[in-house]
Parts: structure tokens; sequence; C-alpha cells
């Protein structure tokens, strides 16, 4: 990890509890824009406890979309984004181009892993229930999560379209 994401306040280390996992996702998203991560990665159930909504995810997602940059998003549903994150919702129909939502239905909930990667860092919640995970930074625990993504990518489905058209 470089010294630019220690100054951001990102750190390698544990999580414990929804405060500490939201603060993490926050500063997350401010290190990728900062370090001009070039593919994000995240999955959940249904994003319902992420801070994807608030003005600073957005801001950082704004300052880090740009060029060949790509979001991929996996979850086993995309129902209640809208009403969790309706600013997200609108910074991703600008940046639809930019934005991949997949679904994941052949998977339980329990299956479905609570993961941001960012290629350099990660943050991974190991208890869903309690809020018990860790921010990772070894080449090891990185690759072995972005082959985890990219095999639940081969099982995922399109969801979610940027906007919807009518008759």
């Amino acid at each position: 990890m470089t010294d630019e994401a220690h100054a951001g306040g990102l750190h390698p280390g544990p999580i414990a509890g929804r405060p500490a996992f939201q603060q993490a996702l926050r500063e997350a998203f401010a290190h990728a824009a900062a370090a001009g991560a070039r593919e994000l990665w995240c999955c959940d159930v249904d994003y319902a406890q992420w801070p994807l909504g608030e003005r600073s995810v957005v801001d950082a997602l704004q300052a880090w979309a740009y060029g060949h940059r790509r979001l991929v998003m996996l979850a086993s549903r995309f129902d209640e984004v809208p009403q969790h994150h309706p600013r997200w919702v609108a910074w991703r129909r600008t940046w639809s181009h930019a934005v991949v939502c997949r679904a994941l239905p052949e998977l339980k909930s329990d299956d479905i892993p609570c993961l941001w990667w960012g290629g350099d860092v990660q943050l991974r919640l190991f208890d869903t229930q309690r809020y018990r995970g860790a921010v990772e930074t070894h080449a090891s625990d990185l690759l072995r999560s972005r082959e985890m993504l990219d095999e639940l990518w081969l099982r995922s489905i399109d969801a979610f379209p940027a906007t919807t058209l009518g008759l």
C-alpha cells in the first residue's frame, strides 16, 4: 500500500462494527480515487449497509471515474439500491459506460461475500452479522479475492440497468 493511502486514513487491519465498516468503505473509495485504481469490484448481498449514497463516496467515485476505469458491482439483488442510495444511482446513470451491475441468482445470500476490491487493497467482511473483517494489502489475499470475484462473474447475469425504457 502506498504512503498516500496511509495519509488518507486507509490502514491495513481489523474492522469491528458497522461504523468501522462504513468508514473503511469511505476511505477505500477515496483511496481508489487518489491512487487512480483502474478497476474496482464490489460484492454484497444488497448493499443496504454500504455508504454508497453518501456525498463523500459519490464525490470520490466522481474523482475516480475517467478514462478506461471500470466498477463492477455483484449482488444477490439490487432492488433496494435505489431506495438506500439515490445519489449513487444518479451518478451511475452518468457513468453507466463504466459501471457494470450483475446479479448472482444461483447463490444463496450466505454464499455471497461482502468485499470491496481495488487492486492494491481490499476490504472484506468475514462476519456480516457483526461487521467483522479486515482491510488487507497482501498480494496473496488480493489475488485470492480477485480469483473468487472472477468465478462469481462467470456465474452472474446482467442486472440493474442504468435506465429503463418504457413502451
